[in-house]
């Protein structure tokens, strides 16, 4: 028997399951695709405290989120990094007054001890006004983070292994009701993936979480048999990828016309991550995608301030996400509350998670196991605040450092494919390359830089089944892939 299912693979589910190994219990975490497959690999790829929700007064939020910006820096200085972002003044929109306030606001609520201040700037000098039209010539400059967001998740689940946890990708809970004062799970492997039902599993556990992102209502009713005690109100966030917009590495923050922001983000060395959008979505969760409506609103909220505007045959990749809010009742989605709720219910219990951010996960999983921990007496304190997850055991400031020490190990490795490694596995770069001392020891290359023995990896120690796993997953190298390169990893994976 397991003390606690978890039902659902994404960062929440995932975060709790570490959270829990980590306390002692036996954990099993289920994941009906692959870890992070749905809303928590689809987002804007920042660890932030949302500048924005300090006008819908969201300041618990916002102090939580900004004390968890160095929280997660330190603990995953790999795949979490300082960026700054330049925020141009628009004269119609918000007052200057109101924007520094809310900024100096945004400095001090959360405790910032390692990112740098905000200042104001002029954009008539220097490398970030040259790309903005002329007529903004003044603005902002402050810090958040930045994350790579699905191997955030699967470090998370990595972690949770470490401690214990058994992980089961590609396995859906297909029923669970309580008999003798425990909770029997019915599990269909290859439900999802394949296509074919695979053979029906069952195991009984403690206590049961439900964090199946934007299908949590639907477990809830469909698998558990339970009406759901709180609204979710679904709203779809779509992004789109260029070729890189400007040379230097600030983000932009630009303010809408319609109330909201949008992001410029350098990308992957070469590319520009442009998003988001707010909107209520009620289409299918498996089918969510990216429409030339929305795309042509990111490409025209952007190009609004640039000298060179955004065209459309420049995109080379668009992905969106379904985020599972609370409904709060708010008249906007953009307004809707990013906080989350956990809803506890019965003996032996269910916790069901609603809405949440990347950047709250670790402590919206402190708060889970506070509402389990009853039912587990003598459960282990709170732990992961100044825990690494797998990889991140170097300084925070270290990666240099370890850059010149990998290169000393790989010297033949060439210089950007180190930078990547060294991006996606830190100080696991020798368990992903092991004694190879040339490039030749590395096997078959796929195409970019990816190599056998890392996909060898990849799938043994990260769960990747697919060559979409890999390439848009577990790194991003699905932008530099041909078509016939990702078809041949495929069939090399089976």
């Amino acid at each position: 028997m397991f003390d606690l299912a978890v039902i659902g693979g994404g960062v929440n589910g995932a975060g709790i399951a570490r959270d829990a190994a980590g306390r002692g219990l036996k954990v099993l975490l289920v994941e009906q695709g692959d870890l992070g497959g749905a809303t928590s690999s689809a987002s804007t790829k920042l660890i932030h405290g949302g500048l924005r929700y300090l006008e819908y007064y969201e300041f618990r939020l916002v102090r939580e989120a900004l004390t968890e910006r160095e929280v997660l820096l330190r603990a995953a200085p790999h795949i979490v990094w300082p960026v700054r972002f330049v925020l141009p003044h628009h004269g119609g929109l918000r007052p200057w007054w109101m924007i520094r306030l809310g900024l100096l606001l945004y400095d001090h609520l959360g405790g910032r001890k390692i990112l740098p201040p905000s200042h104001s700037i002029d954009l008539r000098t220097g490398p970030v006004g040259a790309p903005l039209r002329e007529d903004y010539t003044r603005g902002f400059e402050y810090s958040d983070c930045a994350v790579d967001d699905a191997r955030l998740v699967v470090l998370l689940a990595r972690d949770a292994a470490n401690r214990g946890a058994e992980i089961r990708t590609r396995t859906r809970c297909l029923g669970a009701r309580v008999v003798d004062g425990a909770w029997h799970l019915t599990l269909g492997d290859g439900t999802l993936g394949d296509g074919k039902p695979g053979e029906a599993t069952e195991c009984t556990a403690r206590a049961l979480v439900n964090a199946a992102g934007p299908w949590v209502s639907q477990v809830l009713r469909e698998v558990l048999g339970h009406a759901a005690p709180t609204r979710v109100r679904l709203v779809k966030g779509s992004h789109i990828v260029v070729r890189r917009l400007f040379a230097h590495d600030r983000c932009y923050i630009f303010q809408n016309r319609d109330g909201r922001v949008d992001f410029a983000i350098p990308y992957e060395q070469d590319f520009t991550l442009i998003g988001t959008t707010d909107d209520d979505y009620a289409g299918d969760l498996g089918q969510v995608a990216v429409t030339e409506a929305e795309a042509t609103y990111l490409r025209a909220a952007v190009s609004a301030y640039l000298r060179r505007p955004v065209e459309a045959g420049e995109i080379v990749w668009r992905y969106a996400g379904v985020r599972p809010l609370r409904d709060d009742g708010a008249s906007k989605a953009q307004e809707a509350t990013r906080d989350y709720v956990l809803e506890l219910a019965g003996d032996p219990p269910l916790l069901s998670v609603f809405g949440g951010k990347i950047t709250t996960h670790r402590r919206l999983a402190e708060a889970a196991m506070a509402r389990l921990a009853p039912f587990f007496p003598g459960l282990r304190g709170d732990w992961t605040v100044s825990a690494s997850l797998p990889g991140g055991d170097f300084p925070w400031d270290g990666v240099a450092a370890l850059h010149a020490a990998m290169r000393r190990r790989y010297s033949f490795l060439p210089e950007a494919m180190l930078h990547r490694l060294i991006r996606g596995y830190g100080t696991l770069v020798p368990d992903v390359l092991g004694d190879a001392a040339c490039m030749a020891d590395l096997g078959v290359r796929f195409g970019a830089d990816l190599t056998e023995r890392e996909v060898a990896w990849l799938r043994g120690a990260e769960w990747a089944r697919t060559a979409e796993d890999v390439l848009w997953r577990r790194s991003k190298l699905g932008l530099r892939v041909s078509a016939d390169e990702a078809a041949a990893l495929g069939r090399w994976m089976g």
